[in-house]
């Protein structure tokens, strides 16, 4: 794992010692060359950010800002590792519940991109938190007007129809699927 692009790019990234599973560097790739110079000067909220690589391939291909998300303390131990490795400005780690952040923290209509890899529900009966960030008010609230909201999740699963979103566009990578939505 490693920083894509950017003024970092090529750092190898440290993953955290959990069972978090880290976004690969080709689907990361991928969704931030998809962005193109839309990420320039963008303010990004990374949710469930493991090892932090979604937030800190933004900053390093120009991105104004990154809040980065995640209650696990081995995570955010490697979060803050990989950022002092990568020398970059401009990061602000949360360590607490996704949830929680969105309905006590988040700034309302501030974020023009915000990325969600949540662990996969992939068993019937287990938690969604995929389809619960989709019903969430607080998270469509955090985001500017005409923002973007990414998500990574289990290819195939059924998005919501009627949540409030738009979907624009869905790309499959492997056991990956990234859905691109925004505000409807």
């Amino acid at each position: 794992m490693r920083v894509v692009s950017g003024i970092a790019g090529g750092i190898p990234l440290i993953a955290p010692k959990t069972d978090l599973r880290p976004t690969m560097d080709r689907v990361k790739g991928a969704i931030f060359d998809s962005l193109g110079e839309s990420i320039i000067d963008a303010r990004v909220l990374d949710l469930f950010s493991g090892s932090g690589s979604l937030g800190i391939e933004a900053l390093s291909r120009g991105a104004a800002s990154a809040d980065l998300v995640e209650k696990d303390a081995r995570a955010e131990a490697a979060i803050r590792a990989n950022l002092a490795k990568t020398k970059l400005q401009g990061a602000t780690v949360h360590m607490m519940d996704v949830f929680s952040y969105l309905h006590r923290v988040a700034p309302e209509a501030v974020f023009n991109i915000i990325i969600a890899d949540p662990p996969y529900a992939k068993a019937k009966g287990e938690r969604d938190f995929g389809l619960e960030l989709l019903g969430e008010p607080a998270l469509a609230h955090a985001l500017a007007p005409g923002g973007l909201f990414i998500l990574e999740k289990l290819p195939g699963a059924p998005l919501p129809k009627d949540s409030g979103w738009e979907l624009l566009r869905e790309r499959r990578y492997g056991a990956t699927e990234v859905a691109y939505l925004r505000r409807a």
